[in-house]
C-alpha cells in the first residue's frame, strides 16, 4: 500500500455529512500527523470548490475511508 504524504491527492471513499462532504469527492493532504495520547494517526485533508473554494477541512483516522489519486502522463504525440 502506498503512503500519503502531504499535498498528494486524495478521493474520498465515504459520505461525511457532517462536513458535507461525499463519496468521490477530491481532497489535498495539507498535513500528516502521528498519534499522541489523545488523538490518533491520521491526515488532515481540505477539499475545495470548482473556484477554489474551501468547502471543508477535516481530518481522517482511518486510513480505509480515502485513496490516493494516481495521474499517468500520456506523452504521445497527436
Amino acid at each position: 500500500m502506498d503512503d500519503i504524504h502531504e499535498n498528494d491527492l486524495v478521493v474520498l471513499l465515504v459520505d461525511q455529512p457532517e462536513a458535507d462532504l461525499h463519496r468521490g469527492d477530491v481532497g489535498t493532504v495539507i498535513q500528516v500527523f502521528q498519534s499522541t495520547a489523545d488523538h490518533p494517526a491520521g491526515f488532515i485533508i481540505e477539499f475545495v470548490d470548482e473556484t477554489g473554494r474551501v468547502r471543508a477541512e477535516t481530518d481522517i483516522t482511518d486510513r480505509t475511508q480515502i485513496v490516493k489519486l494516481r495521474f499517468k502522463l500520456d506523452l504521445q504525440a497527436a
